[in-house]
């Protein structure tokens, strides 16, 4: 990304995108690398139905429904809050790939969790058999799949300084630590879980029981939660502004907005430099734009020169 580099002051060849927003499974994104292994494992059980949960514009929620169109196995999805009176972005995905949902109201992880159980249960007194893929993909297997990643970073690229990445329920990052080590990669808390850090550090142990990491050797800036997971703030609006008008490249406001934030951050405060190789990984996100509350048409802002 040569011209967002040099606009941020770094050199033209220093800043890189790793494009995981163009995986051609319903509208792609980072949770289609782990679906790959969590499907896989679900068809082993024998499953013939599969079961995840997240938010409202949940994209693993979307993806899941994508991988189970394409596989042929019904999907329920059970998502936080009540059915709204219309449905936008990753929900109206969601119903076009066919997903069952299901709305478990204002719950916290252990709610949403119990809310899952009790849909495996109802299947199973009907003789079916589900297979449990967990919020966002994120076990040691799915983990896995960017831990694979990782290794592809490094056959891609050998000078890697460091990736940036946003963390919602931690496998990527868990998966990019594993491959690359704790100081290349930067992760950028989204809010999306309370305990973002701990979630990383327990699936990075999972995947390198022998690596001995800490919590400190992690690197996830929490700074830009802001007032919550799904608020749009400024600092995530410049960050849409910049990559949409130096580079021609769409984030959404709640991940890859939040992780550009954060690199644009890292820049001007020193901790990203210029000589570095940095690589910002996108994650997708994109049908979340169009059903997020907050976002506005840029109309007060002027085109760009």
């Amino acid at each position: 990304m040569p011209r967002l580099g040099v606009h941020l002051g770094l050199g033209p060849d220093d800043l890189w995108i790793k494009r995981d927003d163009l995986f051609g499974l319903g509208g792609g994104g980072n949770k289609a690398r782990k679906l790959e292994r969590t499907m896989a494992q679900a068809m082993q059980w024998g499953a013939d139905v599969v079961i995840t949960s997240g938010a409202p514009q949940s994209n693993h929620a979307r993806l899941t429904a994508a991988a189970g169109a394409r596989l042929g196995l019904p999907v329920v999805l059970v998502l936080e809050g009540v059915d709204p009176d219309t449905e936008s972005g990753n929900l109206l995905l969601d119903r076009m790939l066919g997903a069952h949902l299901v709305w478990a109201g204002e719950v916290d992880g252990e709610g949403l969790e119990a809310a899952v159980q009790a849909e495996a249960d109802a299947a199973a007194s009907t003789g079916r058999k589900a297979g449990i893929i967990p919020f966002g993909g994120s076990n040691a297997v799915g983990a896995g799949a960017y831990e694979e990643a990782g290794r592809e970073l490094l056959h891609q690229m050998p000078t890697l300084d460091r990736v940036v990445v946003a963390v919602g329920s931690g496998g990527t990052m868990a998966g990019l630590v594993s491959a690359l080590g704790p100081d290349r990669v930067t992760g950028v808390d989204t809010g999306a879980v309370p305990d973002a850090v701990e979630r990383v550090l327990g699936l990075w142990q999972a995947l390198d029981p022998s690596a001995g990491g800490t919590a400190t050797d992690l690197v996830v800036r929490d700074d830009l939660v802001g007032r919550g997971y799904g608020v749009l703030s400024d600092d995530i609006r410049e960050a849409m502004q910049l990559f949409a008008r130096t580079e021609g490249v769409i984030l959404d406001p709640v991940y890859t907005g939040r992780a550009g934030a954060g690199l644009i951050s890292g820049v001007r405060e020193g901790t990203i430099t210029a000589g570095e190789r940095t690589v910002f990984l996108h994650s997708g996100g994109l049908p979340g734009l169009f059903g997020h509350a907050d976002v506005s048409p840029w109309r007060d802002v002027p085109p760009r020169d």
